[in-house]
């Protein structure tokens, strides 16, 4: 049976924080959560090397996004929905899990810039050592395959 891995999308898989300075910045401090607007998830771009790493990860583990909602912004269930989908293609919108509380479910690894302590895998934290790129994630897992 293959390991379960959960990716998170913001600040993980799409550049949220790149995203909100600068539509904060484009408002000159008046919008103070731009994940509030129409169109902020699906403008995301996806940070480097996180879909080749995706695409990797699905070919040894069963993978899953596992992402949470902002309840600022209703519209971004479908637009995390239409992200994946313009990024990872059709079939992995079956593997979207929008969820505000991830350790509720159950799986080997979640790879997230948040940590959890409720999630009773091994969480690996992008963007912090010694997991700062997706290379260096994709180098531990691969070798725990």
């Amino acid at each position: 049976m293959k390991k379960r891995v959960y990716i998170d999308m913001d600040n993980t898989l799409c550049d949220f924080t790149s995203k909100s300075e600068e539509m904060k910045a484009l408002s000159k401090g008046t919008l103070r959560y731009p994940q509030s607007k129409y169109g902020f998830f699906t403008s995301l771009e996806p940070l480097p090397g996180a879909i080749d790493a995706y695409r990797k990860l699905e070919e040894i583990f069963e993978v899953y996004i596992l992402t949470a909602p902002s309840y600022l912004n209703p519209l971004c269930y479908t637009e995390k929905r239409v992200w994946v989908e313009n990024h990872l293609g059709l079939e992995t919108t079956k593997h979207l899990i929008i969820c505000k509380r991830k350790g509720l479910l159950k799986g080997d690894y979640l790879i997230d810039d948040h940590l959890y302590p409720e999630f009773e895998g091994e969480q690996i934290q992008i963007g912090k050592a010694p997991f700062e790129t997706w290379k260096e994630v994709l180098d531990y897992l691969l070798v725990l395959a």
